[in-house]
């Protein structure tokens, strides 16, 4: 995609990249959710997403950032195994 701001273009040009831009759909499929989760998350704020006319395109190190972001630390999901408590009764 062609970006037309020439001040952007020479930003661009500036840091010495291209912009790689995603699709909804390869951006979801990168993310191995579902387009409609997708479009939850850019709703959301969670994911940043743009417009052009009728198209919308993530760009690729934005959905990138959002995979690092999201990265689980160890130790923080200790609420989803409780450990279990015994209920056996000694009675015989």
């Amino acid at each position: 995609m062609t970006v037309t701001d020439e001040s952007a273009t020479q930003d661009v040009r500036a840091s010495g990249e291209d912009i790689r831009w995603l699709s909804t759909a390869a951006a979801a499929k990168r993310l191995g959710i579902t387009n409609r989760t997708l479009y939850r998350f850019i709703d959301e704020g969670l994911l940043p997403a743009y417009r052009f006319g009728r198209v919308i395109r993530l760009q690729q190190k934005e959905v990138d950032a959002f995979i690092d972001r999201s990265r689980i630390e160890p130790g923080t999901l200790e609420h989803l195994y409780p450990e279990s408590t015994s209920t056996t009764s000694d009675t015989a």
